[in-house]
């Protein structure tokens, strides 16, 4: 798979993942290797990644996550959009992998915006990359972050530091249940979003 095969058919993955077969560790660990060469502010290389493969482990995951979801989803329309959504939730300790993805250090409530965007900046490259390195091997992923209002609880479930350590986005790993999607997923023109030397409303 070409780069911009990977880049025009990486698409996020709720349904069609298939909750019998396992995922094989080592194709987890390859695609983190080249997740670790991404761009990071100052080298600093803070990344951690939690894979997250025990059943009860996911299990108790899985609920924060639904109660999260729940909340977050509950005075959203109903669509194909919150749909999926809502069905991720109900399976995702069914999904064979998970991988959390943390950064190290936790920005102050009043962080100035630079600094928000350096410390997200230097973890969302590697996040990407991540997602990317699984598509080129035929793996979907769903970058997910609504655990997040659960963040400390799941913390302390999985021993996080929570001072020390923040976490970013929890991915559900697995193979895809029928053919991998193909061609540009609809977007309008790029034209519409682009502009050159001046603001453009």
């Amino acid at each position: 798979m070409d780069l911009d095969q990977a880049l025009t058919t990486t698409r996020t993955v709720r349904r069609r993942l298939d909750l019998a077969r396992p995922v094989d560790p080592e194709l987890i660990r390859e695609c983190l290797r080249l997740a670790t060469c991404a761009p990071n502010g100052g080298n600093r290389q803070d990344w951690r990644f939690l894979v997250l493969d025990d059943a009860e482990v996911k299990e108790q995951v899985a609920r924060h996550y639904r109660e999260a979801s729940a909340e977050y989803l509950a005075d959203k329309p109903e669509n194909a959009n919150t749909a999926a959504a809502r069905a991720l939730a109900e399976r995702l300790a069914d999904v064979p992998a998970l991988v959390l993805v943390c950064s190290r250090g936790r920005l102050a409530a009043d962080a100035p915006p630079a600094k928000r965007s350096s410390f997200y900046g230097s973890i969302y490259p590697a996040v990407w990359s991540f997602m990317l390195a699984a598509r080129a091997r035929e793996l979907s992923t769903a970058l997910t972050t609504v655990h997040l209002a659960r963040e400390r609880e799941v913390a302390d479930l999985l021993g996080i530091p929570f001072d020390e350590v923040t976490q970013v986005a929890l991915i559900p790993v697995a193979h895809r249940l029928g053919p991998q999607p193909s061609g540009r997923p609809p977007r309008g023109p790029v034209e519409e979003v682009v502009a050159h030397n001046r603001w453009t409303p």
